[in-house]
């Protein structure tokens, strides 16, 4: 167990320091991760959910395309199944799903077995557990949809910086080891040479300061500010969002005000001259 979730910190590290693995990639790899892992604490666990219609064709495909591509990456080979099933017609797409169908409704049975042998104090676990994985569902989401939206980048550690400018040449084969070495010698490293990756992750802090506000006005602009991180923000970041609506709507308003302003001297000028006018008369 621990191992596997010192895997996926490890994972998640690397990516958060400076990106060296996409968020596709990311995502997948805690899936497999997550994958590996047993489902429950309790002795024999509940029965595993069955694989959808696109999975069983991956499943069906791998060892195939693997022996057909053997110097694919991983990566690369879930690519080309990817794009066989896309272009399935959909009775050739049918005996997979059919088949995951048929498993969803044994799953459900033995799933009911399984709970009810389950005491009170095993089912309340339970039960936090599956809204334990929701949570992380819907934080995945959520960053997924933050990413879409373009929030920026969280401002990075004087030792993210110098993890992602050594990380090549850094000592060791695996992704730990090669981490190990840098903590190693970031520890080795004097106060002055310290300084420089300090400077640059309080330059980061700037950056990162201003590309929210840029961002959050943008939200409010949009209807987000459910995203906004506090009220004293989101309010600021409201009222300058409204402000810069009225500059827009202030320049043609003003023009209409001169307008009515000049029509009614023209008015005040016609009225006078009409009133000498008739004095004369």
């Amino acid at each position: 167990m621990a191992p596997l979730n010192f895997m996926a910190a490890g994972v998640n590290i690397l990516t958060k320091s400076f990106g060296l693995f996409s968020s596709a990639s990311l995502e997948r790899a805690t899936r497999a991760i997550r994958a590996a892992k047993p489902f429950t604490t309790f002795a024999g666990g509940p029965p595993k959910r069955p694989l959808n219609g696109y999975m069983r064709f991956v499943q069906e495909q791998r060892p195939q395309m693997v022996r057909q591509h053997p110097d694919f990456k991983a990566i690369e080979v879930i690519k080309k199944i990817a794009t066989r099933w896309r272009l399935l017609r959909p009775e050739q797409k049918r005996p997979f799903e059919k088949a995951a169908l048929a498993d969803r409704d044994r799953y459900k049975v033995m799933l009911e077995r399984y709970k009810a042998q389950l005491t009170p104090a095993q089912s309340k676990a339970l039960v936090e557990e599956q809204r334990q994985k929701r949570a992380k569902r819907m934080a995945i989401k959520k960053k997924r949809e933050l990413t879409k939206l373009g929030k920026p980048k969280r401002p990075r550690l004087p030792f993210n910086i110098f993890m992602s400018e050594h990380f090549e040449e850094a000592r060791g084969i695996t992704v730990v080891a090669k981490m190990k070495s840098l903590q190693d010698d970031w520890r080795k490293l004097s106060i002055m040479q310290k300084q420089v990756y300090v400077q640059l992750a309080e330059d980061d802090k700037v950056r990162y300061k201003n590309e929210m506000k840029r961002w959050e006005e943008h939200m409010v602009e949009i209807g987000r500010q459910d995203l906004i991180r506090r009220k004293e923000t989101a309010r600021k970041a409201t009222k300058a969002g409204k402000n810069r609506a009225k500059s827009k709507v202030a320049k043609p308003k003003k023009a209409v005000a001169k307008k009515k302003r000049a029509a009614k001297k023209t008015t005040k000028k016609t009225t006078k001259s009409t009133v000498r006018n008739t004095k004369k008369a």
